[in-house]
């Protein structure tokens, strides 16, 4: 079969393929999480529906290239292009003018969302320095937003090319009802809770 071009290449996805996170979820969180909660049918089970990341570049008031770089940069570590984030207001304190461009985010569904958190979890996250796990703190409606301090934990960025080291939130928005369900669901994921010492 023919290929077009190079970059379409890359992004094509054969219809048959399933990430390994989404058949893990298939062939053993619906059980565990089944056997758990006590659900009565497959359709009561928490799903993960998508993965939001957000980059504030705050410095963005006085050099609009940042921003076009951040996008650029997480553009590269999701697989998919970022846009920019706008503000909404004047804030005089901030120098912020409505319209501004203040930042960058990405939202990822189904093959990126599964395949970005198979890099997050495996990857990015143990590069972290002096890293013991993640706070368990969940948002009371079944999401858990997720604070990241320096973009360079992720391998597609080269350090020597940055030309500033920018935070991130990477929120997972889930169907659980409550924080139990939703942590229960990530953490069988593979997220790296902290242990609890309660």
């Amino acid at each position: 079969m023919a290929k077009t071009t190079k970059t379409a290449a890359v992004q094509e996805v054969p219809a048959s393929y399933v990430p390994a996170l989404k058949k893990v979820y298939k062939e053993e969180i619906v059980a565990k999480l089944m056997k758990e909660f006590g659900y009565s049918t497959v359709m009561q089970c928490p799903k993960l529906v998508k993965i939001t990341i957000n980059e504030g570049v705050g410095d963005a008031t006085g050099d609009k290239k940042l921003v076009e770089t951040a996008a650029q940069e997480l553009s590269i570590i999701t697989g998919q292009k970022a846009v920019i984030t706008h503000s909404r207001k004047d804030i005089s304190n901030f120098k912020l003018r409505k319209g501004m461009p203040i930042g960058t985010k990405v939202t990822l569904r189904d093959v990126k969302m599964y395949e970005f958190l198979e890099r997050l979890i495996r990857v990015s996250l143990p590069r972290i320095r002096d890293f013991n796990g993640i706070s368990e703190k969940m948002d009371g409606k079944g999401n858990y937003t997720l604070g990241i301090k320096e973009q360079i934990i992720f391998p597609e960025i080269d350090i020597d090319k940055i030309s500033k080291i920018l935070g991130m939130e990477i929120t997972f928005v889930t169907t659980a009802r409550t924080d139990a369900e939703a942590h229960a669901l990530l953490k069988a994921f593979g997220l790296p809770f902290k242990k609890n010492n309660n």
